[in-house]
């Protein structure tokens, strides 16, 4: 996208300097399928998790069907280790809601949603700001550029439910119920929220649509790869030297991206593991990453997904046991409790690691977290209980002898490393990252 940040970047005046809404502008000027066939032309894929093709998610609406279609920018950006959604409202907004306009447009939509983590604040004033600006211009509301084209845009402050940043869930909590993800089939583009057709798009998805319209499918197809046009947006955190949000085009070496755009690990450290797209994917030691491009074909060949481009990099000496016990209580804090397997296994799950963290490991506790891993796989309505299990059966795949070690000693192979003075010593449940932060 390439659009350079600012202290007014987020304001339209300054979009407007950044070629903002010329592809609204374009849009307008084509028909509605033309608009989709141009998005589908192009490749994009979505940028929430799953890389499902937008244009082919859009193409199964069926227009002129006399009924209301509605479209959601999810906002919901819970998934741990991904924080790019946020950078994109704070910093360019603008970017997002050309997007959802062009998106609504392109659907007959005559009201769209952004569902925004209740969390973030800056992102939320910002993305308000936005829509203000864009009413006041005559993007939005009645006759739009005098085109005859009609659109208000809702945004939903949610409150901070992870589980809600799945889409029928997301739809369940803006008609006001519990959020709870639904069974599908009907899929949400046939019944969707208020059982009316809906295509629900991560908000870095909607950003790619302006720049695929002005520019043409055929010249965004020029970067990326054949199966993953385009580029990614990555927020890196962890034990890198440089963490932040980077724009990477697909394809691009995993490793070149890590050592040398990153800087590599803090302190000198060896990397010891990538969880490549947010924990609910399935982590790469540093070896497995060799080779490695950034893009789905490649990550998904590799064992993992680019999933939601939130990386976290891990250093050598931190205890892997720790950080399952920490991934797993994230897990069992957020599960909404519907489904039997996921409310009762990531309880479970967590139990077990508690224990061993605490000294009181069992043999048989690895046997068992695999079998809870393979009960919630398939079994649940949404993938959290499929996600938690991923994440905690890689870690023993990669990490086995830590916990074999922790269950036999009653501590972590790094104990040994820590000093008095580290804040962490005297708390296993405190941080993760114990050892390699000291």
């Amino acid at each position: 996208m390439n659009f350079p940040v600012t202290d007014t970047s987020h304001t339209l005046a300054e979009y407007r300097t950044r070629f903002g809404y010329q592809a609204l502008e374009k849009a307008l000027s084509m028909t509605p399928t033309d608009v989709t066939k141009e998005v589908a032309a192009a490749g994009l894929l979505g940028h929430g998790g799953a890389a499902f093709p937008a244009g082919r998610k859009w193409g199964v609406v069926k227009l002129g069907d006399g009924e209301p279609h509605y479209v959601c920018m999810n906002a919901d950006e819970g998934e741990p280790g991904t924080f790019k959604d946020r950078w994109l409202m704070e910093c360019v907004p603008h970017m997002a809601l050309e997007g959802l306009i062009i998106g609504s447009y392109a659907l007959e939509g005559r009201h769209a949603f952004i569902y925004i983590r209740g969390e973030f604040d800056l992102a939320h004033r910002r993305m308000a700001e936005s829509i203000e600006e864009a009413y006041a211009a005559g993007l939005l509301g009645e006759n739009i550029l005098g085109t005859g084209y009609s659109l208000d845009v809702v945004l939903y402050r949610g409150a901070g439910s992870y589980v809600c940043g799945e889409a029928s869930a997301m739809l369940a909590s803006l008609e006001g119920k519990k959020g709870w993800p639904r069974n599908r089939p009907p899929r949400l583009t046939v019944k969707g929220l208020y059982q009316k057709p809906t295509v629900v798009n991560n908000v870095e998805t909607l950003a790619n649509v302006p720049v695929i319209l002005r520019l043409g499918s055929a010249e965004f197809r020029k970067v990326g790869t054949a199966k993953s046009p385009g580029t990614q947006m990555i927020s890196i955190s962890g034990h890198i030297a440089k963490p932040g949000v980077y724009e990477v085009e697909y394809g691009y070496s995993w490793t070149k991206f890590i050592y040398e755009d990153c800087g590599g690990m803090q302190n000198g450290k060896a990397l010891k593991c990538i969880i490549p797209g947010g924990v609910s994917t399935k982590l790469l030691s540093a070896s497995a990453i060799e080779g490695v491009t950034l893009d789905h074909n490649s990550a998904v060949a590799a064992g993992s997904q680019v999933g939601s481009g939130g990386m976290i990099a891990i250093a050598e000496g931190t205890c892997m046991v720790r950080l399952a016990a920490v991934i797993q209580r994230f897990y069992h804090h957020e599960s909404c409790g519907q489904c039997t397997p996921c409310r009762q296994g990531m309880g479970w799950m967590e139990r077990i690691l508690n224990r061993i963290v605490a000294g009181g490991g069992r043999p048989e506790d690895i046997d068992q977290l695999y079998k809870i891993s393979e009960a919630n796989d398939g079994t649940t309505i949404c993938s959290l209980g499929d996600s938690a299990g991923y994440a905690c059966s890689a870690i023993l795949d990669h990490y086995r002898e830590e916990f074999e070690y922790y269950i036999t000693n009653g501590r972590s192979m790094y104990d040994g490393n820590l000093t008095v003075e580290d804040p962490f010593a005297t708390s296993p449940f405190a941080n993760a990252l114990v050892g390699a932060a000291s």
